[in-house]
């Protein structure tokens, strides 16, 4: 079993859309949307949902006001101002916390001296089994304000290769988060390959950068796809150049097309249409089909 993960060094440089895709070609693929931050694979490939699985991350204080005594001691030491207090009726002092601003420290739980506040874990969202014409999808919604971890990225690759050798599947397809952070790592240790989207600016060439080094400190074979190239050539090749130094692969280029708006605006992946650059994200495709067999 191969897995592919597709990651950008920002949000917005197209690897969703090439992720989409690639699951349209592959055809026997399973697909995790790991970007649980700002999952949107789902509005490509119209998943009808299955399974659906709490996920728990953290913990988070909760008073008890039966056994609170009013003291304050939580309020005081609380760094994160997430204790606020009210006052009833007849005058005594109440205590409650704010989930949101609560960070888990667990300092409240224990230096209150009724032992008043509970500790239990924190609901963070769901991760979730789908069928969608493409195959078995794995991903999750996280709740309003909860924090991402790479705790739910591990558990969505998890399934997603469960799944897979369930079912004999030869290919997971990861659509990763952006960036560097831990969410990243989780996303794409153990991988089979890793292919990294970027643009041509400044910009992108800096966070393509920080994305290969991060790929060479795990010692993972990447390859790199410019998108939009002929917005600015000069720039893409400079990349192309920076990537083949650092050691990557250069999987290609993908034009800019305006039908990439129109496939997302009707729920398709950009393969499934009519659009010029339909024939450079199969020949990119291609080229990594390659480069998995030569690794």
């Amino acid at each position: 079993m191969k897995e592919l993960v597709v990651i950008s060094g920002k949000g917005g440089t197209g690897k969703t859309s090439l992720a989409a895709s690639f699951a349209v070609l592959a055809g026997n693929a399973v697909v995790a949307d790991c970007d649980v931050d700002a999952a949107d694979l789902h509005l490509l490939l119209a998943p009808k949902v299955r399974e659906r699985h709490e996920f728990r991350s953290g913990r988070e204080a909760v008073i008890r006001p039966q056994d609170c005594s009013g003291c304050g001691v939580c309020r005081d030491l609380c760094r994160f101002g997430a204790i606020a207090n009210t006052t009833r009726a007849d005058g005594a002092p109440v205590y409650t916390v704010d989930p949101v601003a609560c960070e888990g420290c667990g300092v409240c739980v224990r230096f209150c001296p009724e032992k008043a506040i509970d500790f239990p874990e924190r609901s963070c969202g769901e991760w979730l089994v789908s069928d969608t014409r493409c195959g078995p999808m794995v991903h999750a919604r996280l709740g309003i304000a909860a924090e991402n971890s790479g705790k739910l990225v591990s558990t969505v690759r998890r399934e997603a290769r469960r799944i897979a050798e369930k079912e004999n599947r030869s290919l997971v397809i990861v659509d990763g988060p952006p960036g560097i952070g831990c969410p990243v790592i989780a996303s794409l240790t153990g991988a089979t390959i890793v292919l990294v989207v970027t643009e041509p600016t400044v910009s992108g060439e800096h966070d393509l950068e920080r994305v290969l080094k991060l790929a060479r400190h795990f010692d993972m074979p990447a390859a790199v796809c410019v998108n939009k190239w002929d917005l600015n050539p000069e720039m893409a090749e400079r990349i192309e150049n920076m990537a083949s130094g650092s050691g990557a692969g250069i999987a290609g280029r993908v034009r800019y097309d305006r039908e990439v708006t129109s496939a997302q605006l009707q729920e398709k992946a950009v393969v499934e249409i009519s659009a010029p650059c339909v024939e450079d994200i199969r020949r990119i495709w291609d080229n990594l089909q390659l480069q998995e067999t030569s690794k």
